[in-house]
């Protein structure tokens, strides 16, 4: 009988003894799987923060070379104006040059026609036919220069605006830079 007691002392304490393992196993998986549970919500909130940087990201580009491709345009319309101005000033100068010219030259014909000094001139008729006609396209040298002049002030009023666009393009690409660096 006392064997038979001690047996079963000794099972009671082996009972005891694995129910304990076990309750502590399965409290040490307890605190496992909240650990997990814990760190599985904070992955997610990561992945999706890095998903949603990702498609930022991805947007930008095209954004950045639609901008640019902008401010080229902006910049190839600049060019253009500024190349039309100079080529305008550049044929103004040659048609007042030639105002010029044929300004003197009524001048002198004028001064011919009021004193016909000259006998072996032409004759008083042949030099009142070359004023009419010298008249004439004085005249319209002088439209063509106003004319001219016109085109240059609307060209340099078109060059201001074109330059404003620039201007406005140019300080949106530097606030997408600055934005793209902040991130």
């Amino acid at each position: 009988m006392r064997w038979s007691t001690v047996v079963l002392a000794l099972g009671l304490i082996t009972v005891a003894i694995g129910t304990a393992v076990r309750t502590s196993a399965s409290q040490g998986q307890a605190r496992q799987a909240a650990a997990q549970e814990d760190v599985l919500p904070a992955l997610l909130v990561e992945v999706r923060g890095l998903r949603a940087a990702m498609e930022q990201m991805a947007s930008a580009g095209p954004r950045v070379q639609l901008a640019l491709g902008r401010v080229q345009l902006q910049e190839q319309r600049v060019n253009t104006l500024v190349r039309r101005i100079d080529d305008g000033k550049a044929h103004l100068a040659d048609i007042q040059r030639d105002y010029d010219g044929m300004q003197q030259r009524l001048r002198g014909l004028e001064a011919g026609i009021r004193e016909p000094a000259r006998p072996d001139g032409p004759p008083l008729a042949e030099l009142q036919n070359m004023q009419r006609d010298l008249e004439r396209e004085v005249s319209r040298t002088a439209s063509e220069v106003q004319r001219i002049t016109a085109d240059i002030t609307a060209m340099e009023t078109d060059l201001a605006t074109e330059q404003g666009r620039w201007i406005d393009l140019n300080q949106r690409m530097e606030a997408l830079e600055q934005s793209l660096i902040r991130r």
